[in-house]
């Protein structure tokens, strides 16, 4: 079952048909940890529509904080460490990754957060900047994972590699994330091949493409969310990025206009531009 946020009110996919929740708030809505079966019983007496009822599609967000994880995967630790060398912070990466305790930090409230089809930024201040695509996990207040979405954590390697203690200013801007385009809910783990993929095209030409599968994580969804939920409480629940596995090479960066395409196996596919 998938469920959308969009500027009509809430849509529940299930069985590719298509049902509009009206007058639902969507805060309440997905800090439910029997949300499969509150969704599920709210669709038994709904007409079902078509796929236009997702034409309007926005971020899967609101109250909800957006906090991310780092050096999950192998491939993030060795391009955080060739982006730090220099300044001495490589070290930093490696014991993170080895670590019992892993790096997580806050990305994001809505208001810098884009949905489907809207534009992330670059920051004018830097010269090298990625997407990183991203698992996220949407959390309730008590802690339980109910679902999974995509996210694409914008980051600027040339400000985080210039000293790690600017990883606040190389995460946190205004459209630094992007989410969407729907939360897929189960209570079961996706399974651990599942593969995210990243396209970029500049000019309607390929200019990256990347794949990653989720087992190939250091750590578990669950135990990433127990450690963002120690000492911090999320009254409307909490979403999750839980690190990319997928670093372009040193040599390629963001333009203006490029279009971004992630995608998760059994969630769907969100597509941006830069701003």
């Amino acid at each position: 079952m998938k469920i959308f946020k969009t500027t009509a009110g809430i849509v529940i996919e299930k069985e590719e048909k298509f049902y509009l929740i009206k007058d639902q708030n969507w805060d309440s809505f997905i800090n439910d940890d029997t949300i499969l079966q509150t969704a599920s019983s709210l669709i038994a007496s709904l007409t079902a529509g078509g796929s236009e009822l997702i034409q309007d599609v926005m971020a899967p967000v609101g109250n909800q904080e957006l906090w991310a994880c780092g050096v999950t995967y192998m491939r993030s630790k060795v391009g955080r460490q060739e982006e730090s060398k220099l300044s001495g912070g490589a070290d930093f990466y490696a014991k993170v990754y080895d670590a019992e305790r892993p790096e997580v930090f806050f990305k994001a409230t809505a208001h810098r957060i884009v949905g489907p089809g809207e534009k992330v930024n670059i920051r004018k201040d830097s010269t090298w900047d990625v997407p990183e695509p991203e698992l996220t996990l949407v959390v309730t207040s008590s802690g339980k994972i109910i679902g999974y979405t995509i996210g694409n954590d914008m980051s600027s390697r040339s400000i985080e590699g210039e000293n790690p203690l600017y990883l606040p200013q190389a995460k946190t801007y205004d459209a630094c994330a992007a989410l969407g385009p729907c939360i897929y809910l189960t209570e079961e783990p996706l399974p651990p091949e599942t593969m995210i993929s990243l396209v970029i095209n500049r000019n309607n030409e390929k200019v990256f493409e990347g794949n990653v599968a989720i087992h190939q994580m250091k750590r578990t969804v669950k135990e990433l969310a127990s450690y963002v939920y120690r000492e911090c409480s999320f009254p409307h629940g909490c979403l999750i990025m839980t690190g990319t596995g997928i670093v372009p090479g040193n040599d390629f960066t963001l333009q203006q206009a490029d279009e971004i395409k992630i995608s998760i196996e059994g969630i769907g596919q969100l597509v941006n531009h830069v701003a």
